[in-house]
């Protein structure tokens, strides 16, 4: 999938959580997340992420069996009553998760520990030839923003990420298989997150497609003295923008309709650049 984007993708949250920091508990139950999924297919989107563990700032991990439970039951509907061939992304760091999603109907991998948490997963992106999202994060979602401290966030970050994409290719994952994330907001100061955004090109440079994800995230708030995430939709577009023309492929929002709106518009400036 990744090696043939010709445009950038919007990629849908569908988080079935109780607790994420934005819509948690608003999807949890089939009907609920099955509307929401329908909106955001007419609305224009690329992918859908489904997740069952909240990653905001100090949540704590969700069990396999737990998480299994939430994402199933709404991957098996999506394809039952909305679509058989719309690319569906399962967030998680566990394999077992991830594969259980796959056999369901799950078509791509995204992982915000880049198989640290779980190494198996690289394997099993490898073994099942499915696409798989690489993400940064400077420790866990409990205590990522506990102290984060870097001297050159973009340099450390970027070899981060290549040391995780050196483990994907080391388990047999394809390299046109794989994407990466710098990881807004995991682990980062609000200028770590700023000086990650301003050189989002050196992400591109790698030759692997880049998912961006700043959707509604807290250090926007305290740049436009917004205090709710839901009130930052015309921030994450703008990010959304100027991802784009930095050679951002693939953006993960909350609000699909803003954001493709946003990017379409970037994307055509771009090419008439």
């Amino acid at each position: 999938m990744f090696n043939n984007i010709t445009h950038p993708l919007i990629m849908g949250i569908l988080n079935v959580t109780p607790d994420s920091f934005s819509d948690g508990g608003k999807y949890t139950g089939i009907d609920s997340a099955l509307a929401h999924a329908q909106c955001m297919i007419s609305e224009g989107v690329d992918i859908i992420d489904i997740g069952g563990e909240s990653t905001r700032p100090g949540a704590g991990p969700v069990s396999m069996e737990e998480q299994i439970l939430r994402v199933i039951p709404v991957i098996k509907a999506i394809r039952k009553d909305l679509s058989s061939t719309l690319p569906i992304s399962i967030d998680t760091t566990l394999s077992k998760v991830a594969e259980a999603a796959l056999d369901a109907g799950a078509t791509m991998i995204n992982d915000i520990s880049a198989g640290v948490q779980d190494a198996e997963i690289l394997s099993l992106a490898a073994k099942q030839n499915v696409p798989i999202i690489l993400m940064h994060i400077n420790g866990q979602p409990e205590n990522m923003q506990d102290a984060p401290f870097y001297q050159d966030v973009v340099r450390e970050v970027l070899s981060a990420i290549q040391e995780r994409v050196d483990a994907a290719l080391a388990a047999g994952v394809a390299k046109h298989q794989i994407a990466i994330d710098p990881g807004i907001g995991f682990g980062k100061r609000r200028q770590d997150n700023l000086d990650l955004l301003a050189n989002l090109d050196k992400f591109v440079a790698t030759g692997y497609p880049v998912l961006l994800g700043t959707s509604r995230k807290r250090f926007m708030g305290s740049l436009c003295a917004v205090t709710e995430p839901a009130d930052l939709v015309c921030a994450t577009a703008a990010t959304t923008a100027l991802g784009v023309q930095q050679g951002v492929r693939m953006f993960r929002v909350h609000d699909v309709k803003e954001n493709k709106q946003a990017a379409d518009v970037a994307w055509a400036i771009k090419q008439a650049g």
